[in-house]
């Protein structure tokens, strides 16, 4: 099922360029364009890289929920069950591909980062940690993409959780510092996923205190995956009667 989602994201070449080229097009955006007025007390590249690498994860995982909503629409799913093949393989097979996908994705926008001034300071336990922080939340929000593809009832629906998710990490500190938002939005924006994320791979690539921001990241991944598996089987089920 795995390589199934895989030859399908390599056939669908336009979807695959967007999720490959969108985050190095707005990270080039914001270091040149908007990197001069921002003020960060850092360079601003070392600031917003690790915040486009979410941006990148979370933008390519949501694409999960178009290619499951289409697979439910296509009738593919009555020729599986017939073949006595499970949903949990199938679902698994999307979360694996995305996974895969991704993680190719969000190497290329750190390559690019590196070509244009992006200094980590990571010792090689830093680098294990981030990577391991965000391959929780790839797969996380893979699963609930999932979810979501069997909730929409047409891959047109489910496309907006893309743009949902594509959302999610402005009002956090990807790009600027919260202390410089509106105070109203500094409730929201220290205290969903994507901000305790954000600043574990922040502190842990340039080798400064983290906190409790790594396991609060993965408390929420956690519960992300825990609901979203549960919540998956449950609509595979309801659909598939």
């Amino acid at each position: 099922m795995a390589g199934r989602c895989v030859r399908l994201s390599r056939r669908d070449g336009d979807a695959l360029m967007t999720s490959l080229m969108l985050p190095v097009m707005l990270m080039l955006v914001f270091v040149y364009f908007f990197g001069g007025a921002i003020d960060t007390g850092t360079q601003y590249v070392n600031y917003v890289v690790p915040g486009i690498l979410v941006l990148c994860a979370a933008f390519g995982a949501a694409g999960t929920a178009v290619r499951v909503s289409e697979d439910m629409k296509s009738g593919i799913i009555d020729r599986f069950r017939s073949l006595d093949i499970g949903g949990t393989s199938v679902l698994a097979g999307h979360v694996a591909a995305s996974t895969l996908r991704n993680l190719f994705a969000t190497g290329l926008v750190l390559g690019v980062g590196l070509l244009i001034g992006f200094r980590p300071s990571a010792s090689a336990t830093g680098w294990l940690a981030a990577a391991g922080i965000l391959l929780v939340f790839l797969v996380a929000l893979s699963w609930l993409s999932a979810a979501v593809g069997l909730l929409a009832r047409t891959p047109e629906a489910a496309s907006g959780f893309t743009f949902v998710m594509m959302f999610l990490p402005y009002p956090s500190s990807a790009f600027v510092r919260i202390d410089t938002m509106p105070t109203w939005l500094h409730g929201f924006a220290d205290h969903q996923p994507v901000t305790p994320l954000i600043e574990s791979l922040r502190g842990l690539l340039h080798d400064q205190p983290v906190g409790t921001a790594p396991w609060t990241a993965l408390a929420w991944c956690g519960g992300i995956l825990a609901v979203s598996v549960v919540l998956s089987g449950l609509l595979f089920s309801a659909r598939t009667r």
